[in-house]
């Protein structure tokens, strides 16, 4: 019966990490070759890391398997091992996939940034997994991971491109600062908004409005003051617990 199960899941997630590796890399040609921004090729491969598993697979979504879904973050995490210097240098392919990331103004800590929010982000989706399964509400697991996927996915871009109003955020193992706009934190609400309203067949009456009214505020002030490259671990943390409350009103 295990077997049974985790076959798929096992064949979906390879599928995942090669679609991931071919957009990384065409990605990565574009950034050596066309001269595109890092600030979008990143984001070419953010929304495929983290909007194909969810809409194909749910490969982010806790579903009763621990260990399996434990296993995942475990190799989440050490994939980054791939990228380092030593390794990089003697395969290009993986060169040109790292490139498509590796924002300039973040060098020297790119990798040291993505590891260690992916380890922290899983840090929150693992106990939230249980928490959720515990009370029977893990038809609202998709939520945060949306709402971060899309919102935080659609920022950058339009910050980049877009944003006029600046402020300023910090940035862990680092005293240097960094910069986000307004217009970008617009795209978090905007997202929450309609991702709040696309599951409001999940809510009771009360507990619909007090979604609409209290999280995209939320997830827009955890995505605004989270440090620089290290948004997902606040933004899961606070768009689950802000919807395990509501749960129970």
């Amino acid at each position: 019966m295990g077997a049974t199960v985790e076959l798929p899941v096992l064949l979906s997630q390879s599928a995942n990490l090669i679609t991931l590796c071919l957009v990384q890399y065409g990605s990565g040609l574009l950034a050596e070759h066309k001269n595109v921004k890092v600030n979008y090729t990143r984001k070419i491969n953010h929304f495929i890391l983290f909007l194909i598993p969810i809409l194909l697979g749910r490969g982010y979504a806790y579903n009763g398997s621990y260990g399996l879904f434990a296993l995942g973050a475990v190799l989440a995490v050490f994939k980054f091992v791939f990228y380092t210097k030593p390794v990089r240098d003697r395969i290009p392919f993986i060169k040109t996939m790292f490139r498509s990331f590796d924002r300039p103004e973040d060098r020297p800590n790119t990798l040291l940034w993505l590891s260690t929010q992916t380890a922290a982000g899983y840090l929150v989706l693992l106990p939230m997994g249980v928490l959720y399964a515990h009370y029977d509400l893990l038809h609202l697991m998709l939520i945060p991971l949306l709402i971060y996927g899309v919102g935080d996915g659609l920022a950058e871009p339009v910050g980049v491109r877009f944003g006029r109003h600046k402020y300023r955020v910090p940035a862990i193992f680092t005293h240097k600062e960094y910069y986000r706009s307004l217009e970008g934190s617009a795209c978090v609400f905007a997202t929450s908004v309609l991702v709040i309203w696309a599951h409001y067949g999940y809510f009771a009456p009360l507990q619909f409005a007090a979604a609409m009214l209290i999280i995209p505020m939320l997830m827009t002030l955890a995505e605004a003051f989270s440090p620089h490259t290290w948004d997902s671990p606040f933004m899961f943390l606070v768009g689950y617990l802000s919807l395990l409350i509501i749960s129970f009103l």
